[in-house]
């Protein structure tokens, strides 16, 4: 299948490919749109089980950075990298001084940045190649976006959960986190302060028993977090998540995570919203991260700026949730309008 004619393709910008047969890299870089500035987006290193697979992720992924920095109030438009190999196996510097040459290559209209298989150690390597970097740290700071990432989703939660459920206080909010990796631990850790309860899962058994000793939160096996009797269902590990059949179990009757691209379909949107679950769209939620790399790169950065830009998600939230209950659509729709009028004017 040509790039033209594959189902996430949406007039992207570019799609470039790029190898080095010396260090084994097979890499893919999308850009989807750079209305508002150049495209900033992660770079994802997973043992994909094919091409084809790679190329869907990367067009999704650089798709949802475009309108998550639209909606953010970001100049920068959507992007996305991903090298196929198993990061644990196969990751080498010289394959990451490749990606840094490839990423080059494109003369700064794509800036990466750390993701899933990735590090802010391997971004350091990377910069060793290229400029276009992000999440390098500032001032001596970690660059490490996770605890941003989270703390823009727990700034997201508290807002679906005053429209879905009518309440403003969390403590004794019910919350299901799927995955307990750097953002899921950290959104954990922060519904635990405020008082939540707290089911959690992990493929990293031994991560999630660390966690749930932490917390004092209960620990259940990966298939059995759909069916957890919570308030709140947050997805926090890979995409597609949210399919009909999970949706059909689901219990919570909202769902707000940090994972991209939740929705297996757009349609399964529709079957939350016929559900009475209110889903609050994953590109706003998660927008933390982003929103701190792109602080990183300004001359007149500080961390309550920093913080405050980040709480914004919030009040995006607001908006699209009333909006959405007035027009008696999904918020993944209404989101996606919104953002298409920051990117797209003439729409």
């Amino acid at each position: 299948m040509s790039v033209f004619d594959h189902p996430e393709f949406d007039h992207h910008r570019q799609v470039v490919y790029g190898s080095d047969e010396a260090s084994g890299l097979r890499a893919i870089i999308a850009i989807h749109d750079t209305y508002r500035g150049p495209a900033l987006g992660g770079l994802r290193i997973y043992p994909y089980a094919s091409e084809d697979e790679a190329l869907t992720d990367v067009l999704r992924l650089s798709r949802g950075m475009t309108y998550k920095s639209a909606l953010a109030d970001l100049p920068l438009g959507g992007g996305k990298a991903v090298i196929i190999a198993d990061p644990r196996r196969d990751k080498s510097p010289e394959m990451l001084r490749a990606m840094g040459r490839l990423v080059d290559s494109l003369g700064g209209h794509y800036i990466t940045a750390e993701d899933s298989g990735s590090s802010e150690a391997d971004m350091r390597v990377i910069a060793e190649t290229t400029d276009h970097v992000g999440g390098l740290g500032h001032g001596g700071v970690s660059g490490d976006p996770s605890p941003f990432t989270a703390h823009g989703v727990f700034c997201a939660l508290r807002s679906a959960v005053r429209h879905g459920l009518d309440r403003d206080d969390l403590t004794g909010l019910r919350v299901a986190v799927q995955g307990v990796g750097h953002v899921g631990a950290h959104l954990a850790r922060q519904l635990h302060a405020a008082g939540a309860r707290l089911v959690l899962t992990d493929v990293d058994r031994d991560a999630l028993i660390r966690l749930g000793e932490e917390l004092g939160a209960e620990t259940v096996v990966p298939d059995a977090i759909v069916d957890a009797d919570v308030d709140v269902f947050a997805p926090c590990a890979m995409g597609a998540a949210l399919t009909p059949e999970v949706v059909d179990r689901l219990r919570a009757r909202v769902v707000c995570g940090a994972a991209n691209n939740q929705l297996a379909r757009p349609e399964v949107a529709d079957r939350l919203l016929a559900r009475g679950i209110l889903y609050t769209p994953d590109y706003v939620a998660n927008a933390g991260g982003v929103i701190e790399i792109a602080w990183q790169r300004r001359g007149d950065y500080r961390r309550e700026d920093v913080m405050s830009h980040i709480e914004g998600i919030g009040r995006t939230l607001d908006e699209i949730f009333a909006r959405a209950a007035r027009e008696g659509r999904s918020p993944a729709p209404v989101a996606d309008d919104l953002a298409r009028e920051r990117f797209q004017p003439s729409a």
